[in-house]
Protein backbone atom coordinates (compact mmCIF):
# COMPACT_ATOMS: atom_id res chain seq x y z
CA UNK A 1 0.00 0.00 0.00
CA UNK A 2 1.39 3.39 -1.01
CA UNK A 3 2.17 5.77 1.82
CA UNK A 4 0.13 8.94 2.13
CA UNK A 5 2.20 11.98 1.20
CA UNK A 6 2.80 14.35 4.12
CA UNK A 7 1.55 17.84 3.27
CA UNK A 8 1.72 21.11 5.24
CA UNK A 9 -0.98 21.47 7.88
CA UNK A 10 -4.14 23.21 6.67
CA UNK A 11 -6.33 25.49 8.83
CA UNK A 12 -8.51 23.37 11.09
CA UNK A 13 -12.18 23.41 10.05
CA UNK A 14 -14.78 21.49 12.04
CA UNK A 15 -18.54 21.94 11.73
CA UNK A 16 -21.04 21.50 13.10
CA UNK A 17 -20.12 18.78 15.60
CA UNK A 18 -16.85 18.09 17.42
CA UNK A 19 -15.75 15.27 19.69
CA UNK A 20 -12.52 14.83 21.60
CA UNK A 21 -11.40 11.77 23.49
CA UNK A 22 -8.40 11.43 25.79
CA UNK A 23 -7.19 7.85 26.28
CA UNK A 24 -4.57 6.79 28.81
CA UNK A 25 -3.19 3.95 26.66
CA UNK A 26 -1.50 4.83 23.37
CA UNK A 27 -2.02 1.31 22.00
CA UNK A 28 -5.73 1.36 22.82
CA UNK A 29 -5.93 4.87 21.39
CA UNK A 30 -4.69 3.69 18.00
CA UNK A 31 -7.03 0.69 18.12
CA UNK A 32 -9.91 3.03 18.96
CA UNK A 33 -9.36 5.58 16.20
CA UNK A 34 -8.99 2.75 13.70
CA UNK A 35 -12.40 1.38 14.71
CA UNK A 36 -13.96 4.86 14.58
CA UNK A 37 -12.76 5.48 11.03
CA UNK A 38 -13.80 2.03 9.83
CA UNK A 39 -17.32 2.25 11.25
CA UNK A 40 -18.29 5.90 10.65
CA UNK A 41 -18.06 8.56 7.91
CA UNK A 42 -16.22 11.37 9.65
CA UNK A 43 -15.14 14.54 7.84
CA UNK A 44 -12.23 15.38 10.17
CA UNK A 45 -9.98 12.96 12.06
CA UNK A 46 -6.84 13.85 14.00
CA UNK A 47 -5.13 11.54 16.46
CA UNK A 48 -1.80 11.28 18.24
CA UNK A 49 0.20 11.23 21.44
CA UNK A 50 0.38 14.04 24.01
CA UNK A 51 1.81 14.52 27.49
CA UNK A 52 1.81 12.66 29.80
CA UNK A 53 1.81 9.58 27.55
CA UNK A 54 -1.86 9.85 26.59
CA UNK A 55 -3.56 9.61 23.19
CA UNK A 56 -5.96 12.26 21.83
CA UNK A 57 -8.58 11.70 19.16
CA UNK A 58 -10.27 14.76 17.62
CA UNK A 59 -13.10 14.21 15.14
CA UNK A 60 -15.69 16.40 13.44
CA UNK A 61 -18.56 16.32 10.99
CA UNK A 62 -22.31 15.75 10.94
CA UNK A 63 -23.86 15.32 14.37
CA UNK A 64 -25.10 11.77 13.81
CA UNK A 65 -21.73 10.55 12.53
CA UNK A 66 -19.80 12.15 15.39
CA UNK A 67 -22.23 10.70 17.95
CA UNK A 68 -21.79 7.24 16.43
CA UNK A 69 -18.01 7.67 16.52
CA UNK A 70 -18.17 8.45 20.24
CA UNK A 71 -20.22 5.31 20.84
CA UNK A 72 -17.60 3.26 19.03
CA UNK A 73 -14.78 4.95 20.94
CA UNK A 74 -16.31 4.35 24.34
CA UNK A 75 -16.82 0.69 23.46
CA UNK A 76 -13.22 0.25 22.31
CA UNK A 77 -11.42 2.41 24.88
CA UNK A 78 -13.45 1.18 27.89
CA UNK A 79 -11.62 1.93 31.14
CA UNK A 80 -8.68 3.60 29.37
CA UNK A 81 -10.94 6.56 28.40
CA UNK A 82 -9.75 9.35 30.68
CA UNK A 83 -12.21 12.02 29.54
CA UNK A 84 -14.39 12.77 26.51
CA UNK A 85 -16.30 15.67 25.00
CA UNK A 86 -19.09 16.08 22.46
CA UNK A 87 -20.21 19.46 21.11
CA UNK A 88 -23.09 19.32 18.63
CA UNK A 89 -22.51 22.92 17.49
CA UNK A 90 -18.98 23.97 18.35
CA UNK A 91 -18.18 27.70 18.22
CA UNK A 92 -15.84 28.54 15.29
CA UNK A 93 -13.52 30.53 17.58
CA UNK A 94 -12.93 27.36 19.60
CA UNK A 95 -11.94 25.44 16.48
CA UNK A 96 -9.64 28.28 15.48
CA UNK A 97 -8.02 28.27 18.93
CA UNK A 98 -7.51 24.50 18.85
CA UNK A 99 -5.72 25.07 15.55
CA UNK A 100 -3.23 27.35 17.38
CA UNK A 101 -4.64 30.61 16.05
CA UNK A 102 -4.17 33.28 18.72
CA UNK A 103 -6.21 36.49 19.01
CA UNK A 104 -5.13 40.02 19.88
CA UNK A 105 -6.50 41.40 23.17
CA UNK A 106 -9.53 43.71 23.16
CA UNK A 107 -9.72 44.73 26.84
CA UNK A 108 -7.83 44.89 30.12
CA UNK A 109 -9.32 41.88 31.93
CA UNK A 110 -8.02 38.33 31.66
CA UNK A 111 -9.88 35.19 32.64
CA UNK A 112 -7.90 31.97 33.09
CA UNK A 113 -9.28 28.45 33.36
CA UNK A 114 -6.88 25.61 34.10
CA UNK A 115 -8.16 22.04 33.76
CA UNK A 116 -6.71 18.65 34.57
CA UNK A 117 -7.45 17.24 31.11
CA UNK A 118 -7.83 18.45 27.53
CA UNK A 119 -11.56 17.77 26.83
CA UNK A 120 -12.61 19.90 29.81
CA UNK A 121 -10.61 22.87 28.51
CA UNK A 122 -12.35 22.74 25.13
CA UNK A 123 -15.75 22.38 26.77
CA UNK A 124 -15.02 25.39 28.98
CA UNK A 125 -13.80 27.46 26.03
CA UNK A 126 -16.96 26.74 24.04
CA UNK A 127 -19.30 27.59 26.93
CA UNK A 128 -17.40 30.77 27.83
CA UNK A 129 -17.24 32.20 24.32
CA UNK A 130 -20.95 31.50 23.78
CA UNK A 131 -21.96 32.98 27.14
CA UNK A 132 -20.42 36.47 26.99
CA UNK A 133 -18.93 39.12 24.69
CA UNK A 134 -15.29 38.12 25.13
CA UNK A 135 -12.33 37.20 22.99
CA UNK A 136 -10.86 33.71 23.22
CA UNK A 137 -7.16 34.58 23.26
CA UNK A 138 -5.76 31.07 23.40
CA UNK A 139 -6.52 27.44 24.17
CA UNK A 140 -3.48 25.36 25.12
CA UNK A 141 -3.78 21.61 25.24
CA UNK A 142 -1.52 19.07 26.96
CA UNK A 143 1.87 19.83 25.39
CA UNK A 144 4.16 21.62 27.81
CA UNK A 145 1.45 21.37 30.47
CA UNK A 146 1.87 17.75 31.58
CA UNK A 147 -1.51 16.97 30.05
CA UNK A 148 -3.47 19.90 31.46
CA UNK A 149 -5.57 22.45 29.54
CA UNK A 150 -5.47 26.25 29.62
CA UNK A 151 -8.11 28.71 28.39
CA UNK A 152 -7.66 32.50 28.23
CA UNK A 153 -10.61 34.91 27.88
CA UNK A 154 -10.11 38.63 27.35
CA UNK A 155 -12.39 41.67 27.35
CA UNK A 156 -14.15 44.00 29.77
CA UNK A 157 -14.05 42.74 33.34
CA UNK A 158 -17.80 42.11 33.68
CA UNK A 159 -17.85 40.10 30.44
CA UNK A 160 -14.75 38.12 31.41
CA UNK A 161 -16.23 37.31 34.81
CA UNK A 162 -19.42 36.11 33.11
CA UNK A 163 -17.51 33.98 30.62
CA UNK A 164 -15.44 32.31 33.35
CA UNK A 165 -18.58 31.50 35.33
CA UNK A 166 -20.30 30.10 32.24
CA UNK A 167 -17.20 28.10 31.32
CA UNK A 168 -16.68 26.52 34.72
CA UNK A 169 -20.41 26.02 35.18
CA UNK A 170 -20.41 23.24 32.56
CA UNK A 171 -17.55 21.40 34.30
CA UNK A 172 -17.39 19.24 37.39
CA UNK A 173 -15.39 20.49 40.34
CA UNK A 174 -12.81 17.71 39.96
CA UNK A 175 -12.10 18.78 36.35
CA UNK A 176 -10.90 22.25 37.36
CA UNK A 177 -7.43 23.07 38.67
CA UNK A 178 -8.10 26.81 39.04
CA UNK A 179 -10.28 29.62 37.68
CA UNK A 180 -9.04 33.22 37.97
CA UNK A 181 -10.10 36.66 36.74
CA UNK A 182 -7.55 39.48 36.70
CA UNK A 183 -9.58 42.70 36.31
CA UNK A 184 -6.74 44.80 34.88
CA UNK A 185 -3.78 42.83 33.62
CA UNK A 186 -0.58 44.87 33.35
CA UNK A 187 0.20 45.70 29.72
CA UNK A 188 3.69 44.19 29.99
CA UNK A 189 2.30 40.88 31.23
CA UNK A 190 -0.31 40.89 28.46
CA UNK A 191 2.46 41.40 25.90
CA UNK A 192 4.36 38.44 27.37
CA UNK A 193 1.32 36.17 27.19
CA UNK A 194 0.46 37.27 23.67
CA UNK A 195 4.03 36.53 22.57
CA UNK A 196 3.92 33.01 24.00
CA UNK A 197 2.71 31.38 27.19
CA UNK A 198 5.59 28.89 26.97
CA UNK A 199 8.59 29.96 29.07
CA UNK A 200 11.10 28.14 26.89
CA UNK A 201 9.91 29.92 23.75
CA UNK A 202 10.32 33.31 25.42
CA UNK A 203 13.96 32.77 26.32
CA UNK A 204 15.01 30.84 23.22
CA UNK A 205 15.29 27.24 24.37
CA UNK A 206 15.87 24.86 21.49
CA UNK A 207 12.90 22.86 20.21
CA UNK A 208 12.69 19.61 22.18
CA UNK A 209 14.06 21.28 25.33
CA UNK A 210 10.96 23.22 26.36
CA UNK A 211 8.81 22.67 29.41
CA UNK A 212 8.15 18.95 29.92
CA UNK A 213 9.11 17.82 26.40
Amino acid sequence: MAQKEITPAQPLVIEPALALLEISSIAIGILTVDAMVKRTALEVVHAGTVHPGHFLILVGGPVAEVEEAITVAKEMAADTLTESLFLANVHPDVVSAIGSNRKKPVGDALGIIETYHVPAAIQAADAGIKGAEVRLLEVRLAEGLHGKGLVFFNGDVSDVEASVEMATGVLKTDQIVRKIVIPQLHAEVMDILIGSTRFGVQIGWAVGNTDDD
